[in-house]
């Protein structure tokens, strides 16, 4: 393979972009983020992965998202990053945010997922590794275990930001009840909560729903000055273009990825097609309306995108020229934007 020509980041990089303050905290994200979830391990071509991650920087997405078990196979995204960031990004180390998360199933035996001390330190210093860093901006608990104490998930966190492993504490797909218990845990320990990653779109609205007490977990995290950075808000490619006129072959539903073909059903693709028009109306893509209506609200700081190629990430990041929906739009949306059954995460947050 020959050797990639050296990187230098674009000037402009910061002059087009949003940044948004993450809760209460001193830090600030890009609106748009980049996701690493798909589209980084080793079944993409590693140029096709430098391509996009160089553009992102040059277009001023400072924030990469990953996880231990991004792949295919496991931790590959992480290696595959690694080796970018060794001979891309380094000198960019201070303008970047680089996160991952540990929840999920990552290795055989009893200690390989959840929410475990055990496990999430091991996990922690295993991403290091696989990416060559010394710390994370972000160490993310990726889902609520039942079956642990939280004061033991959540020590792990304030363990990871104490020993400089990790720089802020996050959790994903937590309840409003759950994230108002963490954040007061974490605050006991020294280590405020940063961030919440919840699954949001216009067809999965789970976060705006009131819990017991009455309070959504925007509510929470508005109150407790905790940021939200939100994925899958494309409703794992529902909310795009792609799904209009039927399910094409080279697609997440026809291979099997992340959306359920028996999702599209004649009325959910009815209210895509509908939101699609009021998009056009707008002079955007539906991609681009439904990153603007996820932030709309002031609590989300960020949206997370993947991209499979530079071209889809620029599609992407033209949200940017037009993130103001206007109060007829809003309510013009409203008709449409309805639970799909998509949230796959609901396990988690339900606990």
């Amino acid at each position: 393979m020959t050797t990639p020509e050296p990187y230098r980041a674009a000037d402009d990089r910061y002059d087009a972009h949003a940044y948004r303050r993450c809760g209460r905290s001193g830090l600030k994200l890009p609106a748009v983020s980049l996701g690493l979830w798909h589209n980084f391990g080793d079944d993409k071509p590693i140029e096709t992965q430098r391509a996009i991650l160089r553009r992102a920087f040059d277009r001023g997405v400072t924030h990469f998202d990953l996880a231990n078990n991004y792949g295919p196979p496991y931790g590959s995204a992480e290696t595959n990053f690694g080796r970018i960031f060794r001979d891309d990004f380094r000198p960019y180390r201070d303008e970047l945010v680089i996160s991952t998360k540990a929840g999920y199933d990552m290795w055989p035996g009893p200690y390989g997922e959840w929410g475990s001390r055990k496990y999430l330190l091991a996990s922690l210093d295993q991403s290091l590794t696989r990416m060559g860093l010394d710390h994370v901006d972000i160490f993310y608990s990726h889902r609520f275990d039942p079956e642990t104490p939280l004061e033991e998930t959540m020590g792990a966190l304030a363990t990871a930001v104490q020993s400089g492993r990790a720089t802020y504490a996050g959790i994903s797909s937590y309840s409003a009840e759950r994230t108002r218990e963490a954040a007061a845990l974490l605050r006991e320990m020294g280590v405020p909560l940063l961030i919440h990653q919840p699954s949001y779109s216009m067809l999965n609205r789970w976060v705006e729903e009131p819990s017991e007490d009455g309070a959504s977990l925007l509510d929470v995290l508005g109150e407790e000055g905790v940021g939200c950075i939100a994925f899958s808000p494309l409703a794992q490619g529902m909310l795009t273009d792609r799904y209009l006129d039927g399910i094409p072959a080279d697609s997440r539903a026809a291979q099997g990825k992340s959306l359920d073909p028996s999702l599209l059903t004649d009325e959910a693709v009815a209210h895509v097609r509908r939101l699609h028009e009021i998009a056009q109306g707008r002079g955007q893509s539906l991609a681009q309306l439904a990153l603007a209506w996820v932030l709309r609200d002031a609590r989300v700081t960020s949206v997370l995108i993947g991209a499979s190629s530079v071209a889809q990430l620029d599609d992407n990041l033209a949200v940017l020229d037009n993130l103001e929906i206007s109060d007829e739009e809003l309510a013009a949306v409203e008709q449409d934007a309805v639970d799909s059954g998509i949230n796959l995460w609901a396990t988690s947050s339900d606990a």
